[in-house]
């Protein structure tokens, strides 16, 4: 029975296990040569899938094939080594390995490493910080970098402006005092590098730098082209510090007559400090964010991770058998609950094993077996067929019962009736009852044997060899039981009530085994003509003679059976554990 729901186990299958990829392309290539159909093929898949799911074992396309009947292990070998070009000589060989070592690539020889959840989290986590806010800085550093840049031209165009319109007066009258006391504070403007007012012959007359006063102005030689706009003339240039300058130029004039020009240098290299340091504080930023989204991260990964590690464990546990296995479900939230129903789970499959082990040891694990596997069906609820009975009875039990304890007469009995069982479960039989000091044993039901005549006599003969050596151990009485056996027709299906409910054998053939293990005396086997005759020449007997049987109008001819011959043909089955 298999005792794991198959959704269940479906489900932790699919988390551990993927088809081979060479399964996949093999399975099309044998569609290819005309081998399989394509619903065959699905057919294939699925009892593939089936049996892990059953039995917990994979099993490969080109075994499920053959095992199926859909083709040759000579037909799929073929088809292996001409399309994946290795040299296999049965499905048994390492086909997977051989292909890898032949044509996967170095890195499909690398295990496959085995990433845990919180560390997804982490890195996932990790890599959407890092987008969202290299790119959100990216377009803002940007755009602050052009507003810096027409902010500081602004500043620029601004002071050349208010220079030119208070320079014209001190140039006619060439007051150079004024116009360097107009341009003195020029340098105070944050990014502004020098302010410069030159005569129409380009001589100097007010500077920064009182050191250039009365100098020739000239472009510099690494002067980039200059461009002219709203009549203000622009160029670049870098300066003997290596500091780069936007120079802005404007003519000054009084009354459409030329006086001289206005310069005004305002660095660049500034804007591209002030970039470089918002991108400090972005990258502050952004490793102070970083390092809180992975704390964040391990946080959720460790808590989510923790209870699906301990429900894997738990899975293997039960998979092993141990349904006493629980999961602490102490969460409010979803894996809370899934912690809950895995317990109940546990208990449904312990509750169910256990009534299956203590069910097995009152019906016996052939009818259990049975049961579980279709318990509607019919034949639970009557048939015939042929059968052979046994019953072995202990002589004189009433007087050895009345002068010792009662935990000692139990211990006796349980002695007796395990060695029965283990007698009777081994050739195939199964224990139909235990009433008083007798058993009752079947063989043919529900389970048919064709030999189940012979198997019957074999385990009476090892029952009795076993009791008489067990006797030997200080208690007498275990040699003195007698057995009868009868085989015939039989009426085997459940009877009782919806209540309490028992599968069992009835008809004359049982009465007359129950008569004749009366009849036997300590050590002896009886059986009757019908017995003997079923076995014929196998089977060694002396006659009892003819005997008065209750129920029966005639008497019945019964033998003594002594020995029986080996026979290799007759499987022994042992006994459940």
């Amino acid at each position: 029975m298999q005792l794991l729901p198959k959704k269940f186990l479906s489900t932790i299958q699919n988390l551990v296990w993927r088809r081979p990829p060479e399964d996949r392309k093999l399975g099309q290539v044998l569609i290819e040569r005309g081998i399989l159909t394509e619903n065959q093929l699905n057919d294939v898949l699925a009892a593939q899938r089936q049996r892990l799911i059953e039995t917990g074992q994979a099993v490969r396309l080109g075994h499920m094939m053959t095992e199926l009947g859909l083709a040759t292990e000579a037909e799929v070998v073929a088809a292996i080594n001409e399309n994946f070009e290795i040299s296999v000589a049965s499905l048994s060989d390492n086909i997977r390995e051989l292909i890898i070592d032949r044509r996967a690539a170095l890195v499909h020889r690398l295990p496959t490493p085995i990433l845990p959840i919180w560390f997804k989290l982490c890195m996932g986590m990790l890599l959407i910080v890092t987008v969202t806010i290299v790119s959100f800085s990216y377009f803002m550093i940007n755009r602050q970098k052009t507003r810096l840049f027409d902010q500081t031209v602004s500043v620029g165009t601004v002071s050349l402006n208010y220079f030119v319109d208070n320079a014209p007066i001190p140039l006619i009258e060439n007051d150079i005092l004024s116009l360097n006391t107009l341009i003195k504070a020029a340098t105070a403007t944050e990014g502004l590098r020098y302010a410069v007012i030159t005569d129409t012959q380009g001589l100097i007359q007010a500077h920064t730098d009182v050191n250039h006063i009365g100098t020739q102005w000239n472009i510099p030689e690494n002067a980039e082209r200059p461009v002219t706009r709203g009549g203000i003339t622009y160029f670049a240039f870098a300066d003997p510090s290596g500091e780069r300058i936007l120079n802005l130029t404007r003519d000054v004039g009084f009354q459409d007559k030329p006086l001289g020009k206005v310069h005004v240098g305002v660095s660049l290299d500034f804007i591209e400090h002030l970039v470089d340091k918002e991108k400090q504080a972005i990258a502050v930023m952004t490793l102070g964010l970083v390092s809180f989204g992975l704390g964040i991260a391990i946080f959720l990964g460790v808590r989510f991770a923790s209870p699906i590690q301990e429900l894997v464990a738990a899975t293997e546990a039960i998979g092993k058998g141990d349904y006493h296995y629980r999961v602490a479900s102490n969460r409010k939230d979803e894996l809370g609950n899934l912690a809950t129903a895995f317990n109940q789970m546990g208990e449904e499959l312990l509750r169910h094993s256990l009534t299956r082990e203590s069910f097995g040891k009152y019906v016996g694990s052939d009818v259990l077996e049975m049961i579980l596997a279709d318990p509607e069906q019919m034949w639970l609820k009557g048939h015939k067929n042929k059968a052979t009975i046994l019953f072995a009875d202990m002589r004189g039990f009433t007087a050895y019962a009345e002068n010792r304890e009662p935990e000692a007469v139990v211990e006796m009995l349980n002695t007796y009736f395990e060695i029965a069982t283990r007698a009777i479960l081994n050739y195939g039989g199964y224990v139909d009852k235990f009433i008083g000091d007798a058993v009752m044993g079947v063989f043919g039901v529900p389970i048919f044997r064709k030999d189940h005549a012979e198997r019957a006599i074999r385990a009476a003969l090892e029952l009795q060899a076993q009791l008489k050596q067990a006797s030997l151990k200080g208690n007498a009485l275990l040699a003195s039981v007698g057995i009868g056996i009868h085989t015939g027709p039989v009426v085997a299906g459940n009877i009782g009530s919806q209540k309490k409910m028992e599968y069992t054998v009835i008809g004359d053939t049982v009465n007359l085994a129950s008569r004749l293990s009366s009849l036997a005396g300590a050590g002896e086997i009886l059986a009757t003509t019908a017995l003997c005759e079923t076995l014929g020449e196998c089977i060694q007997v002396v006659s009892a003679g003819r005997q008065a049987i209750r129920g029966k109008a005639d008497p019945v001819e019964i033998f003594r059976v002594t020995a029986i011959q080996p026979r290799d043909h007759v499987k022994v089955e042992p006994s459940p554990a």
